[in-house]
């Protein structure tokens, strides 16, 4: 007997689990390593410095890496029975990695994963947030379908390398949050190209220009391309976000455009304009050269 799939039910009314939330969006990856929670971590930290109220889901339940990447060690603390989640560089942030041991592997199975994730919304004291971003793990999995039955989002945006491998399980990936009916906010093509830091060159490495190509294809906005670059990767490992360690760095700068720019598509999408108005407006996105 075939299974009800998710898309069978997005006309159901979702509860209202986080009502001082304007703004949830899901930040996805068709495979891993192709640098998501860097992403996310760096424009959580962008949209905090603009002066937004930001949170941060780590819903990677298998790999959570964003307590590292923001420098946090300090488990979140509790108040009335619920957990008030930890904050860094302006940024509330909440963990499967704050519960278990660094090298404690969890091996969890679908409802399991499920039940983490609802507790990461109900149990949560968020408070009043312009957005809460979520990490997701990469791929198509429980957790990608927990959350689109748990809360509202206003949009998902998906981090992918140039190469077309990579470019392929994106569509797939996007293909699945079409079918639950999440707006698609657009496309980020990270490790786009290589500058040396010797003599200037750029070298695309990853080949270039493939998150552009497949945004069009999709009919979504090109975000924005992020470079190869070691101070990016350094900061991520020593928990400090380029965005915060050296905010007037090129690097720093293309992550705020991008942040700027999910932001107006939210605000584009509030106002009640659709993603057709938002391209419009992003004719073709600066490339970072």
């Amino acid at each position: 007997m075939a299974e009800s799939t998710p898309g069978h039910q997005h006309e159901q009314p979702k509860p209202n689990l986080l009502p001082d939330v304007k703004h949830i969006v899901a930040i996805s990856s068709g495979k891993g390593g192709v640098g998501k929670s860097t992403v996310a971590a760096n424009l959580a930290v962008a949209l905090a410095a603009s002066g937004a109220r930001v949170g941060l889901i780590d819903a990677d339940i298998y790999g959570p890496n964003i307590p590292m990447m923001l420098g946090v060690r300090k488990p979140p603390e509790q108040q009335d029975g619920k957990l008030l989640p930890a904050e860094s560089y302006g940024v509330k942030i909440i963990s499967m990695g704050f519960f278990v041991p660094e090298e404690t592997a969890i091996v969890w199975r679908g409802p399991m994963v499920h039940t983490a994730i609802q507790q990461f919304f109900r149990d949560v004291i968020w408070g009043e947030l312009d957005y809460l971003l979520i990490d997701l793990p990469p791929g198509t999995g429980d957790a990608q379908l927990s959350i689109s039955q748990l809360v509202s989002l206003a949009g998902v945006i998906t981090v992918t390398t140039p190469q077309e491998v990579a470019l392929h399980d994106v569509r797939k990936g996007m293909t699945m949050f079409q079918k639950v009916n999440v707006p698609l906010l657009g496309i980020i093509e990270n490790m786009s190209y290589y500058i040396c830091g010797h003599c200037g060159d750029r070298a695309e490495i990853f080949s270039h220009g493939g998150g552009q190509r497949a945004a069009e294809k999709l009919g979504v906005p090109f975000l924005g391309a992020i470079p190869i670059d070691l101070a990016i990767r350094a900061g991520g490992d020593e928990g400090m976000p380029i965005v915060a360690a050296n905010p007037d760095s090129p690097q720093a700068k293309t992550f705020r455009d991008i942040a700027a720019k999910i932001a107006e598509a939210l605000n584009t999408q509030a106002s009640g304009g659709g993603i057709g108005s938002l391209l419009k407006k992003i004719k073709r996105p600066a490339s970072s050269s």
